[in-house]
This record gives structure tokens, C-alpha cells and sequence, in this order.
């Protein structure tokens, strides 16, 4: 279980929306792309459904993006 699927559901939203606004000014790094990435997918499991920013294909891994999505996948027909 990663921190973010501890977090309660309003403070993980407004992390998300502040890397959000941080991604849109380019004062994101690689690295907290994956950071995003675990963000959605942990405010998935909870029926939250967040975009993902314009460039966030473009920055993070293809196996990682493919394996989120999966994951985002199995969890959603599993409830």
C-alpha cells in the first residue's frame, strides 16, 4: 500500500491538483511524473477519477504507464 492509499481522499486531491499546477509551469521533474501516477491510480481505487497532465505520456515510462492503466482496469471491474 503506498502513502498515497493512506491519505484521506480531499488532501490527496489537492496534492494531486498542486503537482498538477507545479507540471503546467515545467517545475516538474521526471520523477513526480510517477509520483502523479501513483497518485491517480491510488484516487482510482477510491472512484476518483483524475486526468492525467498534457505531457504525462511524454514523461513517464510506457511499462509503467501500461501497467497503471492496467491496474486502474482490474480495479474499476472489480468492484
Amino acid at each position: 500500500m503506498s502513502l498515497y492509499e493512506r491519505l484521506p481522499s480531499d488532501f490527496l486531491i489537492q496534492f494531486y491538483n498542486e503537482m498538477k499546477k507545479m507540471s503546467s509551469n515545467g517545475l516538474v521533474s521526471k520523477n513526480m511524473y510517477y509520483e502523479l501516477g501513483l497518485i491517480i491510480a491510488a484516487a482510482s481505487k477510491r472512484g476518483i477519477q483524475l486526468d492525467k497532465p498534457k505531457d504525462f505520456d511524454h514523461n513517464v515510462d510506457h511499462e509503467l504507464l501500461m501497467e497503471l492503466e492496467c491496474r486502474t482496469w482490474f480495479l474499476r471491474k472489480n468492484k
